[in-house]
């Protein structure tokens, strides 16, 4: 549960929790729920119950034990504010992460309200970033819950970007991502979408990250907006090339 990503914006996903519910409109084609259904298949004791929500206590120090520093996505086949989860196991993973300075941690929820209410509980040490999804104007609100959080870097990701977020507030954000949905039954992204939240990172002076346009086929979609790779991200706590 400790690997390399393929993930744009990361380098190693930490897994020491996996599965999920649903909660909004960008989880429809989740892709996550199709990749534990398949590991299910494979015989992969981690999703012996399929995309319900698993604890793995044994994972929990893993991290620890790397020695050259990482940029690491802390649970991209869960969610870590998932109602399923206790509040002691939440503080137990802020503990490795706090510990574990030398490495950078991105973590990822659609779950902002509990964020925003255990956000005082919790060690937010500089390399532990902080982001919620956004894909749609009825979600717009966890951005600020995500402004209230002490973490030193905050992001957003819009992905899947399933409607124009021209209105979306990205003050005292530090980094925005966005891509389009992947895999069967994709939505469509619109490059327009991607070229106004662009441009208002641009007018702000904050980093962006157009990760893909997706569809069934994301590879030969590719990544260029405008005949360009985005791959601006914020500075953090060590240098990318020591990893290399």
């Amino acid at each position: 549960m400790a690997q390399q990503s393929r993930i744009e914006w990361t380098e190693y996903s930490w897994n020491p929790m996996t599965g999920c519910t649903k909660i909004s409109s960008g989880c429809q084609n989740c892709y996550a729920e199709r990749m534990a259904r398949r590991l299910k298949e494979m015989g992969n004791i981690r999703y012996s119950s399929g995309f319900k929500v698993s604890i793995h206590f044994d994972l929990l120090d893993v991290p620890l034990k790397w020695k050259k520093p990482r940029l690491v996505f802390v649970n991209s086949m869960s969610d870590l504010f998932h109602e399923d989860v206790p509040d002691s196991f939440i503080l137990n993973i802020f503990k490795v992460m706090n510990k574990s300075h030398q490495h950078t941690f991105q973590i990822l929820t659609k779950r902002s309200r509990r964020l925003f209410k255990m956000s005082e509980k919790l060690n937010w040490t500089n390399n532990i970033w902080m982001g919620v999804t956004v894909e749609d104007k009825d979600n717009i609100y966890r951005i600020d819950h995500l402004r209230k959080c002490p973490a030193k870097v905050k992001f957003i990701s819009c992905e899947p970007l399933l409607e124009s977020l021209e209105c979306m507030n990205i003050e005292n954000i530090d980094w925005v991502i966005v891509g389009g949905e992947s895999g069967p039954n994709a939505r469509m992204m619109k490059k327009e979408w991607a070229i106004a939240i662009r441009d208002q990172c641009i007018e702000k002076g904050v980093p962006y990250f157009f990760k893909q346009w997706g569809g069934l086929r994301k590879k030969a979609a590719g990544r260029l907006l405008d005949g360009k790779t985005w791959d601006q991200m914020p500075t953090y706590n060590y240098d990318w090339s020591s990893v290399l």
